[in-house]
């Protein structure tokens, strides 16, 4: 430990003594361990803003979509009650704890401005879950909102705005004209899928049936969907089970078990972690490069030195070791300060909104970017020191005496 802690002691008075020479080749590699650093850390936040997104659309990692439709030899014959029983006791069985039904229809809702169509997605709480679906204002469903009276929606902002942007804490109330007339109650508020979205409007499967703007799932070939968010692990394997039970119970019918998030068909981001490797590693080769050549210029100025140290009986070791840890402890203070500069940029609140601009909670600086980013630094040092130190062993006494 006393030789390790003498060297580094030493490796650091030399980087002190030759400053000048190395200082550009260090701020140098600064900068490509921050670009590299940054690339990882951005390229970690892209991806979590394209997870989220993929999400919001075909559910967590691993959702299946179970879909059950009329076949032709049972015409109208297969009950919503049936299909509806015959789901829940699957769900029941297999002890998932988060899944719901999805249904698409058309709901027509009474406006300042005269009533309108909405498009209708009923669902069950768990889907706000499954989806990670996003509120700027209020709150999603929870599990008694299926016993109101006046049943609960939660919109999309353009329907917000079409109801006149009433206070949620108030006076939040949109006349819904189904079979039965009812009250409907804004208690959260979504973002609009695109700039030019109509209104929409979740609302609980049992609220749907109250007032009557739920159409017959069979009516059209829409059939029943269902979403279960499983296990990854398990996700092959119950896709068969659940399609043989399902279709054993249901004679007939077309079930189809499938999974719908985005992870189903492998991962869809490899190609920008690829990319993003790709550069990374090419920054840190020019990185090591203009190390390297410093390094080499720097030995050759150095010679008269060597040649007195050897003359003094200092070992071939010790002047390898020497010459690589002043490479090493240059990159390794370097690195460090290029990961803050890294940090810095990538949790910048500017960064982060252009990068993920989705997310509701940003993640933490990834601590394996960190540590690559030093990694790299420490493993620059050594390779960009190995070269010049094998030529200053090379030095001999007489060549202080040339120099």
């Amino acid at each position: 430990m006393t030789a390790f802690i003498s060297t580094l002691v030493e490796a650091w008075s030399e980087l002190r003594i030759h400053k000048t020479r190395i200082l550009l080749s260090l701020i140098g590699v600064a900068l490509s361990v921050a670009v590299l650093t940054t690339v990882v850390g951005v390229g970690n936040l892209a991806r979590e803003g394209m997870a989220l997104n993929s999400e919001r659309d075909g559910g967590r990692e691993a959702t299946l979509s179970v879909s059950i439709q009329n076949g032709p030899s049972l015409g109208q014959s297969l009950s919503t009650e049936k299909t509806t029983r015959i789901l829940d006791a699957t769900v029941a069985r297999h002890g998932f704890t988060h899944s719901t039904r999805l249904l698409r229809s058309q709901g027509r809702f009474q406006f300042p401005r005269g009533v309108q169509n909405v498009e209708l997605t009923v669902v069950d709480p768990p889907y706000g879950v499954i989806h990670r679906v996003n509120l700027t204002q209020g709150g999603w469903f929870a599990a008694d909102d299926a016993d109101r009276l006046a049943p609960a929606v939660v919109v999309n902002e353009a329907f917000y705005l079409a109801a006149g942007q009433p206070d949620l804490t108030v006076d939040p109330q949109v006349p819904v004209l189904g079979s039965t007339k009812a009250t409907s109650v804004i208690i959260g508020v979504v973002p609009n899928a695109y700039p030019e979205a109509m209104p929409q409007a979740f609302i609980l499967s049992e609220a749907a049936q109250l007032v009557g703007v739920s159409e017959d799932p069979w009516d059209g070939g829409a059939g029943v969907e269902l979403r279960i968010w499983a296990p990854a692990g398990m996700a092959e394997q119950l896709v068969a089970v659940l399609s043989t039970e399902l279709s054993q119970q249901l004679p007939g019918a077309y079930v189809n078990v499938y999974r719908s998030d985005y992870a189903a068909y492998g991962d869809p981001f490899a190609m920008v972690t690829l990319m993003v490797s790709g550069i990374a590693t090419l920054i840190l080769l020019l990185g090591a490069v203009g190390l390297l050549n410093i390094s080499m210029v720097t030995v050759r100025y150095r010679v008269r030195e060597i040649g007195i140290r050897r003359s003094f009986g200092a070992t071939s070791g010790r002047i390898f070791t020497g010459v690589m840890m002043e490479s090493v402890v240059g990159t390794t203070v370097a690195g460090a300060v290029g990961v803050m500069l890294a940090v810095a940029i990538v949790k910048n609140p500017i960064v982060e909104s252009k990068v993920a601009p989705g997310l509701e909670a940003y993640p933490a600086f990834p601590v394996e970017a960190a540590l690559l980013g030093l990694g790299a630094a420490v493993l620059v040092g050594a390779l960009a020191g190995a070269i010049p130190a094998l030529v200053a062993i090379r030095v001999k006494v007489i060549d202080a005496i040339r120099f």
